[in-house]
């Protein structure tokens, strides 16, 4: 009987992945074959890192760490195969193992979510990204302006290696309702008002919220947190959410029904939480709020979630 167990999986489109501005551009402006010579072109010249790139990084380096395959990144993309060797090309040359990849001509490459067993989907693209949630799938848009350029010197890569693949922390930071949570309260906040959202979290403190798009892929990051030994995971997690005092109450008794533990909980209470972010240095920030996603965008990858009231039309 097999028992190994699944990889976090975690699927990434090309254009998150890496920066594909310059010939995307292109494509918009002379069409698919101009765009098609181009890559093929430059086939050999790695492309630089694009929002996603270092998350991933780090995401692979947590099997480094543990010496055993707990971690899988696969490459989705709107690419064909022959205008998607570029990519695999500079995948070779920043040495990042993903082995496995879907090139789908140009059509949404989200169908293949599920067969692959994803539990989070990056993409450039609202529409696939959409899709992803409706296949019940943690998913997000990178919001695409973010740039670690001071990292990217001269005749140097972040994919060079100290000893042990040490990359310093993966930090990941959540919203909280519907993120982690649904939108259920969120619900209640946009149609009555601040005053009723407070009062109805008071009097349903003791009852646990239900689970956002994004609970099942932290729980998985918990359970890859705990093959490390205490005190010594190189994954932190944190809730950053506007919800203050009385509303963190169930928050609280939420995450201990659960029985997940966050290693940050910043319950800010309406201030804007960008320069929260920047101190708790996160890799990739998720949130369902594009006003609040847009801010974080200048300082932190930033992954938009299309998810509940507050986007829907």
């Amino acid at each position: 009987m097999n028992t190994a167990v699944k990889p976090l999986t975690v699927a990434i489109s090309s254009t998150a992945l890496f920066d594909l501005s310059a010939s995307n551009d292109l494509y918009l402006e002379q069409g698919l074959e101009a765009y098609r010579r181009y890559q093929i072109a430059n086939e050999d010249a790695p492309l630089d890192p694009g929002d996603g790139f270092y998350l991933v990084e780090k995401l692979l380096n947590i099997n480094t760490l543990l010496d055993k395959r707990r971690v899988e990144v696969i490459l989705l993309s709107r690419n064909s195969a022959d205008t998607g060797l570029r990519v695999f090309n500079s995948i070779r040359a920043y040495d990042l193992d993903i082995t496995r990849a879907a090139f789908c001509g140009g059509q949404s490459p989200y169908r293949y979510i599920n067969a692959f067993g994803c539990d989070l989907f990056l993409s450039t693209f609202a529409e696939d990204v959409s899709q992803a949630l409706g296949q019940n799938v943690a998913a997000a848009q990178l919001m695409g302006r973010y740039r670690r350029q001071d990292e990217v010197k001269a005749g140097t890569r972040t994919g060079d290696k100290g000893e042990k693949g040490e990359k310093g922390a993966l930090k990941i930071a959540f919203d909280g309702d519907a993120v982690l949570f649904s939108d259920e309260a969120e619900q209640i906040y946009q149609s009555n008002g601040l005053e009723a959202f407070a009062a109805n979290e008071v009097n349903q403190a003791q009852r646990p919220l239900a689970g956002g798009p994004f609970k099942a892929f932290l729980s998985a990051l918990h359970e890859l947190q705990q093959e490390f030994p205490e005190g010594e995971s190189p994954i932190r997690t944190a809730l950053v959410t506007a919800r203050g005092a009385p509303a963190h109450e169930r928050v609280i008794r939420t995450l201990r029904a659960w029985d997940i533990r966050l290693d940050e909980s910043l319950f800010l209470g309406g201030i804007d939480k960008t320069e929260f972010l920047r101190a708790f240095e996160a890799d990739i920030f998720f949130d369902d709020q594009t006003g609040h996603c847009e801010r974080a965008a200048e300082h932190v990858a930033t992954g938009h979630v299309p998810h509940g009231v507050t986007n829907r039309p």
